[in-house]
């Protein structure tokens, strides 16, 4: 097309080249290019202008659509992480607790768990029925021959709730204190906050969890310690968390996964890691559909008095635990061993 040529003048010129070639007349070769450019360039043209479909825009998601919609797609991934903990931990056995504050950490692996008191777990684990265990831990500091579960554990800073001595005299009378048989470490922690204050008590067993029939100085831990707070009594509580942390600033380290030593458990760390990240992900699913207590406490007990991660300041805490124990010659501890 010429300088300044119009443009239907110059589709005209050109299909007058067409229509000449065709009849027969001979036409430079270069018609031909001109006729065939032409022709592609008319089609895809007439592509341009008649065939484009038009746009449709997808109608606007509303906030309340875009939170099902995230809702939905959370639920699918959660059911999805669910079934690929199932099963995971064969050949491997593993045993926990049944107390509500461990439930974040066997999510998922419920049907795979062997269930019992602290006491019983350690007992276990030394028979070698047990590959790991969630237990106290003094379990470990009294026995070399665990491995702790690097950044797992069940811990507090400050009140705990679940762990506590419900006193009807003042704690300095105390001279005799019934605790739970199913305790280890928090018989121990007792031990040592009472000696710091200067008291020996005597240490016996609780026979019962009758609450009318509570001795004056009672150490209770874990569901029923939270059964006895919602309780009429007339006891007051000593709760052993605050109490450890105006004490000395730092965590209290209640239980930790415990792993035997010289095992090939690469793959069972992992696991016991996955679910403890996917029970921390879905805490409020554990908030809403458990039973135990009110939802209220529920989310004040997960949100504030209970922690499960193992960090620097939960092993500072541990070590000071060591010092104290030592101090006060409660009998032969270790240095833990943790491994990721």
């Amino acid at each position: 097309m010429g300088e300044g040529e119009p443009l239907n003048a110059s589709f005209a010129n050109r299909a007058k080249f067409h229509s000449e070639s065709d009849s027969g007349v001979p036409s430079p070769v270069g018609w031909k290019r001109v006729r065939v450019r032409v022709s592609f360039c008319s089609t895809k043209l007439c592509f341009m202008s008649d065939e484009i479909p038009k746009l449709r825009m997808a109608p606007k998601e509303t906030a309340e659509d875009l939170a099902r919609r995230l809702e939905h797609e959370q639920r699918a991934s959660n059911r999805q992480r669910e079934s690929s903990l199932e099963q995971s931990l064969a050949p491997f056995r593993v045993g926990s607790v049944r107390y509500l504050n461990a439930v974040p950490l066997t999510r998922g692996l419920e049907d795979e768990i062997v269930f019992a008191t602290p006491s019983e777990l350690a007992k276990m684990l030394q028979r070698d029925e047990l590959d790991a265990a969630l237990v106290s831990i003094t379990e470990v500091l009294f026995n070399d021959c665990y491995d702790i579960l690097d950044g797992t554990a069940i811990a507090s800073l400050g009140e705990v709730k679940s762990v506590l001595l419900a006193h009807k005299k003042p704690i300095e009378e105390i001279r005799e204190v019934y605790c739970d048989t199913a305790s280890l470490t928090s018989v121990n922690l007792l031990r040592v906050l009472l000696a710091e204050r200067g008291l020996k008590p005597e240490f016996k067993p609780l026979a019962s969890y009758d609450f009318k029939a509570l001795p004056d100085y009672a150490m209770l831990i874990g569901d029923p310690a939270l059964d006895f707070v919602f309780s009429p009594h007339e006891h007051e509580i000593f709760d052993l968390g605050a109490a450890w942390f105006e004490l000395t600033g730092l965590p209290f380290v209640y239980a930790v996964w415990a792993l035997k030593r010289g095992k090939d458990n690469a793959t069972l760390r992992r696991q016991l890691t996955d679910a403890r990240e996917f029970g921390l992900d879905t805490i409020d699913h554990i908030i809403r559909n458990r039973t135990e207590y009110t939802e209220d406490f529920r989310k004040d007990y997960f949100g504030w008095h209970i922690h499960y991660h193992l960090g620097s300041d939960e092993k500072r805490g541990i070590a000071k635990f060591i010092e104290l124990l030592r101090k006060h010659n409660v009998g032969k501890v270790y240095d833990p061993k943790f491994v990721v």
